[in-house]
C-alpha cells in the first residue's frame, strides 16, 4: 500500500505503478485529426470501481469537458503530407491555452480520419501526438471504423435505444459520408461513400485551391461540363448543382433506393438496404444542417446542407438532434480499467510481454455448436469493423465464447481463428487471444500443439473487452501467475 492507500501494480520491471483505488480521476485529451479539420479537448473522469475485487471493471461516474480546441484546417505541406510540425504547434498551443501540461494528462487517445487517415505520413503524425506512447491510444481510423466513432460520438447509438425502429447516422465530412446503421443501442452495419464538402474548396476571392479527383468524377456525373483547374472559378449555380447531386446519392442511401451498387463507394455496399426513415445527421456538414453554423468556410458544405434538408423535408424523414456533430469523431478520453486474468493464462513467450495500446477486435456471434467455418466468420468481421487486416499489425481478439469448456468446441474455436488469420499465423506474428471464459489455458495449447502455430501465442481468460477498447498486457505477477490487463476504453460524450 502507499500512502494514497491504494493498490497499484506493474505492467513491467520498469514501468510507473498503475493504481487501481476504488475511485479513479483521470485528465484525458482526445484529438481528431481529420480530412478538412482537426480538434482537441480535455475532459476530466471520475471512475468508481464496480465490485470488490480487484479484476472488476471501472465505470465512469462523471465526465467533464474543461476545454474545447478551436477548429482548424488541418495543415498539408502538399496534397500528400499533412503537416506534422504545424499540427504539433497547434497542439501545444492547445494545452496552453487550457493551462495544462503535458505530464498532468494521464491519458488519451489521438485519431486520424477521412482522408487524413490515407495521407502517406498518416502514422507520423500520430507520433507527433502519441510520445508518451504508454499512456495514449493512436489509432488510424479507416471509414468502418470512422463510422462507428461517429455514430457513438453523435448519440445516434444511444438515441436508437428509444425507438423500434433503426436509426441511420450520417456523418459527412470533407472527403467522405460514413453510414452507420444502429438499433438498441448497438451498430449493426457501417459503409462509406466518397462524397464530402470539400473536394472542391475556394479561398475568400472564390479561387479554387482544392479539387479532388472524386470531386471531378462526381460533377461529371452531375452533369457539369467540368470542374475548373486550379486557379480557376466555380459559378454559384455550379457549386448549387454539384451539392444537390450529392446530397440525392447520400438519401438514395437513407431511402433504400435501387441503384445503390452504383454510389462512389470505398466500402463494400451497406449490408442493409433500407429504408431508414430516422436519420442523425453528423460531421461538418451537419452544423449548418442544425442550423448551429452560419458562416461559409470556401466549400460545399452550406449548400450541401440546404439540399439535405430540402429534400429530406419532401420524403419526411425524421432528423433527429445529435450530441455532437463536427465533434463526433473526436474522442473525448480514455479510460482506464484494471482488471486481472485468470489462473489458467497461456504464455507460449512470456518475453514478449508487456504489449501496449493493442486494438482489441470483439468476436461474438458464434453460434452453437460452434464450428471453424462460423469462428473464422466472426473473426474477420470483428477485424473489417475496426478496419483492420490479418497480418497488418497486432490485435487483440476479444473472444466472448459461451460454448463451455469440451474439446471438441474448443478445437473448433482455434480452427476458425487460424483459418481466419493464415497471415498473421505464417508470418510468426504474436497471437493474442483475450476470452471471457476460464478456458485460456486449453486454447493456448491447442493452438500451439494441434495447430502448430510458430510465432508467440498469448491467451488470457476472464477479462471482458470491448468494441473500442486497446488494451496492455503486463508481465506475470508471481507468485499467482496471472497478468495485469489495462484496458483503455474509449469514452464518447
Amino acid at each position: 500500500m502507499h500512502d494514497e492507500d491504494e493498490d497499484h501494480i506493474h505492467l513491467g520491471d520498469d514501468e510507473l505503478p498503475i493504481y487501481v483505488g476504488e475511485r479513479v480521476e483521470l485528465l484525458t485529451v482526445g484529438v481528431d485529426v481529420g480530412s478538412s479539420t482537426s480538434h482537441l479537448l480535455f475532459s476530466r473522469l471520475r471512475l468508481e470501481r464496480q465490485g470488490q475485487r480487484l479484476s472488476s471493471r471501472y465505470a465512469v461516474t462523471d465526465r467533464e469537458v474543461v476545454y474545447r480546441s478551436p477548429v482548424i484546417f488541418t495543415p498539408y505541406v502538399d496534397g500528400r503530407r499533412m503537416d506534422g510540425d504545424r499540427l504539433g504547434d497547434f497542439v501545444r498551443s492547445c494545452y496552453a491555452q487550457a493551462g495544462i501540461r503535458p505530464e498532468d494528462v494521464h491519458t488519451g487517445a489521438v485519431i486520424t480520419t477521412g482522408e487524413a487517415a490515407r495521407r502517406e505520413n498518416a502514422r507520423a503524425v500520430l507520433e507527433v501526438f502519441s510520445e508518451e506512447a504508454g499512456k495514449f491510444v493512436a489509432a488510424t481510423a479507416g471509414p468502418n471504423l470512422e463510422s462507428l466513432l461517429a455514430a457513438h460520438g453523435s448519440g445516434a447509438a444511444e438515441l436508437s435505444r428509444e425507438g423500434p425502429g433503426p436509426v441511420l447516422n450520417v456523418d459527412i465530412g470533407g472527403g467522405t459520408t460514413k453510414f452507420a446503421v444502429c438499433r438498441k443501442g448497438r451498430v449493426d452495419h457501417t459503409a462509406a461513400i466518397h462524397v464530402g464538402a470539400r473536394l472542391v474548396a475556394w479561398d475568400d476571392r472564390g479561387t479554387l485551391v482544392r479539387v479532388e479527383e472524386a470531386g471531378r468524377q462526381l460533377a461529371a456525373r452531375a452533369g457539369l461540363r467540368g470542374l475548373p483547374e486550379l486557379g480557376g472559378r466555380l459559378s454559384s449555380e455550379e457549386a448549387r448543382r454539384l451539392a444537390q447531386f450529392m446530397a440525392d446519392l447520400v438519401l438514395q442511401v437513407a431511402t433504400g433506393e435501387s441503384g445503390q451498387a452504383d454510389l462512389p463507394w470505398i466500402t463494400p455496399p451497406l449490408a442493409e438496404s433500407g429504408p431508414f426513415r430516422t436519420l442523425v445527421f453528423s460531421g461538418g456538414v451537419a452544423e449548418y444542417v442544425y442550423g448551429r453554423e452560419q458562416r461559409s468556410f470556401g466549400d460545399l458544405g452550406p449548400q450541401l446542407a440546404e439540399a439535405l434538408q430540402e429534400r429530406a423535408a419532401g420524403l419526411g424523414l425524421e432528423l433527429l438532434e445529435p450530441k455532437e456533430a463536427i465533434r463526433a469523431t473526436c474522442i473525448g478520453a480514455s479510460q482506464y480499467t484494471v482488471q486481472l486474468s485468470g489462473d489458467t493464462i497461456y504464455l507460449s513467450d512470456p518475453e514478449a510481454l508487456p504489449v501496449r495500446s493493442v486494438p482489441a477486435a470483439a468476436v461474438r456471434g458464434i453460434p452453437h455448436p460452434p464450428t471453424a467455418a462460423a469462428v473464422a466468420a466472426a473473426v474477420r468481421r470483428a477485424l473489417e469493423r475496426l478496419d483492420l487486416a490479418d497480418g497488418d499489425g497486432t490485435f487483440a481478439l476479444a473472444v466472448h465464447w459461451h460454448h463451455g469448456a469440451d474439446y471438441a468446441s474448443l478445437r473448433e474455436l482455434c480452427a476458425g481463428i487460424v483459418r481466419a488469420l493464415p497471415q498473421t499465423v505464417g508470418s510468426g506474428q504474436p497471437l493474442l487471444v483475450v476470452l471471457d471464459a476460464d478456458v485460456a489455458g486449453i486454447v493456448g495449447e491447442l493452438l500451439r500443439r494441434e495447430f502448430h502455430v510458430p510465432g508467440p501465442v498469448l491467451c488470457v481468460d476472464q477479462v471482458a473487452l470491448r468494441e473500442f477498447d486497446y488494451v496492455d498486457v503486463g508481465r506475470p505477477l508471481q507468485p499467482q501467475g496471472v497478468v495485469p490487463v489495462v484496458v483503455k476504453s474509449l469514452v464518447f460524450r
